[in-house]
């Protein structure tokens, strides 16, 4: 005899072809019919996880809460996943998604005496190895999913073991066949008894109404009374997901494992809409930084504000937001969520530094502060300019450390422009351990050499040399028609290039002891290109700063590197990394990836790439997509009178290349993590002549 565990459910999209305020209606009016359907009928059971829903019930419908919370205590309402909400699996940094699960368990534990067990992201569109360990840090051994389905990724069972790697935590999965029906038949009950393991008599089926919300209806409770015995040797029963885990929980051994990641599913989410997926890259790494560093002081976030601007990233990294794939209209207002979580953390981070600052106490000279805000290490080259009062920098000024030592500096472009004389923009080293202040003093008094004497300029050559030497970057322009999601049957993209990136020839913008710079200006197809490259002395890597002025319809912009790789490389994923094969198949990507060769490895560090591909050939980073936002391919894509192509306008990418026997996935995550979390820098001025500084007039 085999068991069906009838699962009822709503799947809630609190966000996709409708703004957050409607999710909000949906969860109410979803939480309310499910009570009705409790209150009419004893033997039924209700799933319900994300606390964010729970939450909006909370604070709009009161009186509903209560109702939920007597069905939970009941055992009639089950509660589970206990995240915020139901993320995306692969984009989010591993501390954010800790703070997912954090703020949703402990939301649960407040108000319900409950730490789900059971984590829940049935419509997510891919899964990172890193998930079972996490899962398992977090108290919770089970886990349901749904996409990648069959064709997409092939699993040895409906039910297994999954664990991200070799010897690590593993959590006892299930893949659905279906999250909700919106219309019952017998057929959606068979699919659940399809891939059932050999030895396992128990499996599970979801009802009810989504995406829109809904729930299970009276349809549906009086289609499954009046067909309850037409399966010859199955049973049904209305249960949950704890239930149906807890019944099997003797016979996981039969299970088979999984070992890896689980993808992929949509990979064109990954390239499209970026401005919300920097967004959630820039709070979750600031909110992060202010938390950690003020964390037990006198500066530390108030409590409240902190816990919001967590709540705000935790809902953009639900899986339709940070997949681009919601309504356009729908985003302006996540992002204002975003820069909430944002100003508040960069709020705080700066009034600590000036804090600190004031702690320092006065001097004759002119000082710059610089605060690494970071768990990282700081090892390389800062940039500020110091208010002078309109003074050019005199040649024979000096720069010293707080021992005395002498700094070498290099004058670079400045940001601001029009002023006479034109403010000074200063480069210099700077080596920070995790959360250290320095501080460096302008002498201004002339008599001593200066500490770049000794250091010669490293020469345009060099520049050009080092660019040669690595393997040379192109910019590809290839024809996509998909939709957001790419289809979602696509697995990866054109190689075939309608239009590769024309140049203009480099014009070199800083020569100096520290750093060489060179700028070429390009244009693919009607899109604008401005790309710089920047070397600094004594640092193992090449910087390249490219921006695009995206102007085109239905292609996919890819940077590619010839390199002759092995057959596998190592990507950085959401909270580690994570070793793939190079077989041309496009996958989500955080922060950096790795190739080995045949003599020498290539590390390329780009934060703000989400996505690529790669060969024994070449590696090829996905920076734009430009697909009609919302666009489900049913209709025709030349009769969208207002559609909004994606992504149009200026993009700014950071890239930092490494080559070499050495490089490291340690060296490369490091480097990422610096890169977007850059040390803050002040002026003081206290104790100055109070003619040569305005904080003393």
């Amino acid at each position: 005899m085999k068991t069906i565990h009838l699962v009822f459910n709503a799947h809630i999209d609190p966000i996709w072809q409708w703004p957050w305020q409607a999710g909000v209606d949906e969860a109410i009016a979803t939480c309310r019919s499910a009570c009705d359907r409790l209150d009419n009928h004893p033997d039924l059971t209700f799933t319900r996880g994300e606390a964010w829903v729970y939450s909006m019930v909370e604070e709009v419908a009161p009186l509903l809460f209560e109702r939920i919370r007597g069905h939970v205590l009941s055992g009639r309402w089950e509660i589970t996943g206990g995240w915020w909400i139901q993320p995306d699996c692969n984009a989010p940094s591993g501390w954010a998604w800790d703070k997912q699960i954090e703020i949703g368990l402990d939301y649960f534990q407040s108000r319900f005496g409950i730490a789900p067990k059971v984590g829940y992201n049935v419509d997510s569109f891919g899964h990172a190895a890193t998930i079972p360990a996490r899962l398992q840090s977090h108290g919770q051994t089970s886990y349901v999913m749904m996409r990648p389905g069959p064709p997409r990724l092939t699993l040895p069972a409906r039910i297994f073991r999954w664990r991200g790697y070799d010897d690590s935590p593993e959590v006892t999965t299930f893949r659905l066949a279906s999250y909700c029906a919106r219309e019952l038949d017998m057929n959606h009950i068979k699919d659940s008894l399809t891939d059932i393991p050999e030895g396992i008599d128990d499996t599970m089926c979801f009802l009810g109404l989504g995406d829109h919300g809904g729930g299970p209806t009276e349809e549906q409770i009086a289609w499954l009374r009046e067909h309850w015995d037409d399966l010859p040797g199955v049973k049904l029963i209305f249960s949950s997901p704890s239930r149906f885990f807890d019944t099997i929980a003797d016979k996981i051994d039969r299970l088979p494992i999984v070992t890896g990641e689980l993808q992929s599913y949509a990979i064109g989410c990954y390239t499209i809409h970026r401005e919300i997926k920097t967004a959630v890259r820039r709070a979750e790494h600031i909110v992060h930084q202010a938390e950690s560093m003020l964390a037990g002081s006198s500066m530390a976030i108030d409590p409240a504000l902190l816990e919001r601007s967590w709540r705000n990233i935790a809902f953009a990294q639900f899986h339709d937001i940070l997949a681009g794939t919601c309504t356009p209209s729908s985003y302006r207002q996540i992002t204002d969520q975003l820069g909430f979580a944002s100003s508040v953390a960069d709020d705080a981070l700066q009034m600590a530094l000036r804090k600190k600052v004031l702690a320092l106490g006065s001097s004759r000279r002119q000082r710059i502060v610089a605060w690494n805000a970071s768990e990282m290490p700081h090892n390389g080259f800062l940039e500020f300019e110091p208010w002078l009062e309109y003074r050019a920098w005199n040649d024979d000024w000096r720069l010293y450390d707080e021992n005395g030592a002498l700094v070498p500096y290099q004058h670079v472009a400045a940001e601001t422009l029009g002023e006479q004389p034109e403010p000074c923009r200063l480069l210099f080293p700077a080596d920070l351990p995790p959360g250290a202040l320095r501080v460096f003093e302008i002498d201004e008094t002339a008599g001593q050499p200066n500490a770049m004497i000794d250091n010669p300029e490293i020469g345009i050559d060099s520049l050009f040399t080092q660019i040669s030497w690595m393997p040379q970057p192109r910019l590809d322009l290839v024809v996509d028609e998909t939709n957001p999601w790419s289809s979602p049957s696509t697995e990866s993209y054109s190689e075939e290039a309608v239009a590769t990136a024309i140049w203009d020839a480099p014009q070199m913008v800083d020569t100096g002891p520290l750093m060489v710079s060179a700028i070429s200006n390009g244009h693919i197809s009607e899109s604008r290109l401005s790309a710089e490259w920047r070397l600094y002395a004594g640092q193992p890597y090449l910087d390249l700063r490219l921006r695009v002025h995206w102007l085109e319809k239905f292609k996919v912009l890819k940077m590619v590197l010839p390199w002759v790789a092995e057959e596998t490389r190592v990507d950085g994923i959401s909270g580690g990394c994570f070793m793939r094969s190079n077989n041309g198949k496009e996958l989500p990507l955080r922060d950096w990836t790795l190739l080995p060769g045949r003599s020498n490895k290539l590390g390329i560090v780009c934060p703000d790439i989400y996505a690529l591909d790669a060969d024994r050939d070449h590696v090829r980073l996905t920076l734009l997509r430009s697909s009609i936002m919302t666009w489900r391919q049913h209709r025709c894509k030349d009769d969208v009178p207002r559609a909004v192509i994606s992504d149009q306008g200026f993009h700014d990418f950071r890239f930092r290349f490494y080559v070499g026997a050495d490089v490291s996935a340690e060296t490369l995550d490091i480097a990422a993590i610096a890169i977007q979390r850059p040390p803050l820098l002040a002026d003081i001025t206290v104790g100055m002549n109070p003619g040569l500084a305005t904080g003393n007039k």
